[in-house]
């Protein structure tokens, strides 16, 4: 069994469903309320173990409601949370997210200012138990230390380079595979043709180098040639997660074995799925399920 590290945030996911995304100040009335566990390992931890992987999240709660909450929902879902702190006295992470009628979505996030950025407990952590080690740009400290740790160990690292505040030079320095939200990689090499910004990404690492683009599809370098995944199309209901759940998929399907471009076809499969129903969780399928839908597209 493939054995996954998600190391990163989660978050409690407020989602607000409207007929259309606001675009000035005012009321409006949603359609439809839920609360899910969201944060972008979190979400690729539950993606991995509904494909069947051994999954460990590492993140830090509040020990409020919430915090136990997004626990007993990993845990729902077979993620193991053993070494996740939660910190006495501290508020845990939350979003509110508006999604409109073709499952778009606006997401406010509010990172706990309560948690603090220390990853101190990671050296008491053996890190060459797990095959890949996926982190999240959200908790810069730990997404550092642990590949750090893990590259010590030779374990595979994937980075989920997502828009952040910081530099993350360093972490993608530290990749194996850094794959890049559209933001994300502007952000990194303020370039917007998507080709030369991989270009400008591949100069900080030894590793391969992506760019997810939503709809589009998948983008990579490949032995220096820009190579595409087209997205699949799909009857979509909520975009929430899904760079996540492509992020939790393509670790899955590298820790496998398969090439990069099997690799990325799986997880566009993966994260399709999810889209078609709501919730940043709820539609993740499982490897049978991916499969079948993809034998659609031979």
């Amino acid at each position: 069994m493939i054995r996954i590290a998600c190391v990163g945030i989660t978050v409690m996911d407020r989602l607000y469903y409207v007929e259309a995304l606001p675009t000035a100040g005012g009321k409006y009335v949603a359609q439809n309320y839920r609360e899910v566990g969201g944060g972008p390992a979190a979400t690729a931890a539950v993606a991995a173990a509904r494909l069947g992987a051994q999954v460990d999240f590492i993140g830090r709660v509040g020990d409020d409601d919430i915090g136990a909450a997004l626990l007993s929902e990993l845990a729902s879902y077979g993620v193991n949370t053993r070494y996740t702190r939660c910190i006495e006295q501290a508020r845990s992470s939350q979003s509110a997210i508006l999604v409109d009628e073709r499952g778009e979505r606006i997401i406010v996030n509010y990172p706990s200012p309560d948690l603090s950025p220390s990853a101190y407990w990671f050296d008491q952590i053996d890190f060459s138990q797990w095959d890949v080690v996926l982190a999240d740009v959200r908790w810069h400290e730990g997404a550092k230390r642990a590949f750090t740790l893990a590259r010590q160990a030779g374990v595979m690292t994937v980075l989920d380079g997502d828009m952040t505040p910081q530099d993350i030079t360093e972490l993608v320095a530290l990749s194996d595979h850094a794959v890049f939200s559209a933001p994300g990689l502007l952000r990194l090499t303020e370039v917007a043709a998507s080709e030369e910004a991989l270009m400008r990404a591949k100069m900080i690492t030894n590793g391969q180098v992506y760019v997810t683009q939503g709809a589009e599809g998948c983008q990579w370098l490949e032995n220096g040639e820009l190579r595409h995944q087209s997205g699949f199309a799909v009857d979509v209901v909520d975009t929430t997660g899904a760079g996540d759940v492509f992020h939790g998929a393509l670790a899955v399907a590298l820790a496998q074995g398969n090439t990069a471009a099997e690799a990325v076809r799986f997880a566009s499969g993966v994260a399709a799925l999810k889209c078609t129903r709501p919730g940043g969780r709820a539609g993740i399928p499982d490897c049978d399920q991916t499969r079948s839908f993809l034998s659609l597209f031979v």
